[in-house]
């Protein structure tokens, strides 16, 4: 990306230290430029629970409305309730929609996702350049004559229908769920589905804080997962949830309290959504194939796999038409919900198949689990990522390589991905094997001894 960009214009997003990065006076140049680069008319809103996102979805609505826009305020929500809002409101001439949040960053940073016409994901090259190219070079426009209005707008009731509409209510069971909102967003969603649903919750940081008394809600750090394990073993419950801060994420534990890799997730998700519609694409990022490859061809689907990332994934998913999408790092993506990613469709379904199948997680993805071991996902901070590649790729040249997303390099027995963090200088290795925990050791030890 150019070297002129504003420092908080990522590659997909925004995100930036409050206020040095990103302040209300930003925030209100950054709603004209988007509303401007777009031509848009009409615009979803919402925000997280951090200290500083009212100030700044006030002042981007402001400049939203500065432009001429209608905005409809959904005030706290979750990322993907904006996805929800924009593609389902499209009839209702909504072209555009942003979420002020963070997600999973430290609590003195605050952020931006943006969307268009249908849900469609707003990255560097397709807008975020331009916007940050027109506020820096003072190149914002004489605004018009015409102020467009702001109002207050509940869609929660329509987001919780669409998404009861993945399973069959009738046919769950009285489950015990913990569910770990970790003073994120989710704790409401949860509340409102809670209605409809024959559950138990057991409810961990429940309550929307921006303080984080806890720390910033990610599940993906081993660290976090403690409480979440010791809540499923302390209620012998059936299931445990937890989320990131915007909740378009979703982590797994099992009836043991064990946590579930998202790699064993996205085949299991798979199969649940092949279930539905056989014959359908499915993707998968390349970081870990395996597994995802055979629950998709044993169930009647068709692999696609594609670079990790989700505006290369919501994209491919339009080309393909696919049904499902899945990472191993709990973004999962869904046709019906606009291409987009959602952090409660994934548990809904899980639990229906614990209800349907009359069985435990644990039995659904331990077969999995002994049939491909994998290492977890492992960052190393290094002098030269490009360098590093480039000596693991010489020794291990016997294998089938693939530049899919970093470099694959595929034997008989085990196969591995390097790449470069795309928001970090972090180089982050995934390795697995068929069946061999020996082997996958070994593989692991040796393939770090390159990444110092």
């Amino acid at each position: 990306m150019s070297q002129h960009l504003l420092p908080c214009f990522k590659a997909y997003d925004i995100r930036g230290r409050v206020p040095d990065e990103l302040n209300p006076d930003l925030a209100r140049k950054i709603g004209q430029a988007f509303a401007l680069v777009y031509d848009l008319k009409k615009v979803v809103v919402g925000r997280d629970i951090r200290l500083s996102s009212n100030s700044l979805a006030a002042a981007l609505i402001d400049g939203l409305c500065d432009t001429g826009c209608e905005v409809l305020d959904l005030g706290l929500t979750g990322t993907e309730e904006i996805y929800h809002a924009t593609f389902s409101l499209e009839g209702e001439g909504v072209d555009g929609g942003v979420v002020v949040t963070a997600s999973h960053n430290p609590a003195d940073y605050n952020g931006m996702k943006f969307v268009t016409r249908g849900a469609r994901p707003v990255t560097g090259e397709s807008g975020l350049q331009a916007m940050s190219g027109m506020i820096s070079g003072g190149r914002l426009p004489a605004l018009g004559e015409v102020r467009g209005s702001c109002q207050d707008f509940d869609n929660k009731k329509n987001y919780v229908q669409h998404l009861l509409g993945y399973v069959d209510v009738e046919k769950l069971k009285a489950l015990k769920i913990v569910v770990n909102s970790g003073n994120g967003c989710a704790g409401a969603v949860v509340d409102l589905l809670e209605k409809h649903l024959p559950f138990t919750f057991i409810k961990v940081q429940h309550e929307p804080d921006g303080t984080f008394p806890h720390g910033v809600p990610n599940p993906l750090l081993v660290e976090n997962r403690e409480i979440t394990t010791r809540a499923v073993r302390e209620h012998n419950a059936d299931l445990g949830i937890a989320w990131d801060g915007d909740f378009d994420r979703c982590f797994f534990w099992d009836e043991h309290g064990d946590f579930v890799e998202g790699y064993y997730i996205v085949g299991l998700l798979a199969k649940a959504m092949l279930q539905c519609e056989p014959g359908a694409k499915i993707l998968y990022d390349p970081r870990l194939t395996w597994n995802s490859q055979q629950v998709i061809n044993e169930n009647g689907g068709v692999p696609v796999m594609t670079r990790t990332g989700h505006a290369f994934i919501k994209e491919r998913m339009r080309q393909e038409n696919a049904l499902y999408g899945g990472e191993m790092s709990a973004h999962h993506y869904f046709r019906d919900f606009g291409y987009c990613d959602s952090g409660m469709i994934p548990w809904l379904l899980v639990a229906s198949m614990l209800s349907v199948a009359d069985t435990t997680l644990s039995s659904l993805v331990s077969a999995r689990k002994a049939a491909f071991p994998v290492s977890g996902e492992i960052n190393r901070k290094v002098g030269d990522a490009d360098a590093v590649i480039s000596v693991i790729e010489k020794h291990y040249a016997t294998g089938t390589k693939d530049y899919t997303d970093g470099l694959s390099v595929e034997f008989k027995d085990y196969r591995f991905n390097v790449r470069k963090s795309n928001t970090e200088p972090l180089l982050r290795l995934n390795v697995e094997t068929r069946g061999d925990v020996e082997l996958l050791q070994e593989k692991t030890r040796e393939l770090l001894s390159y990444m110092r």
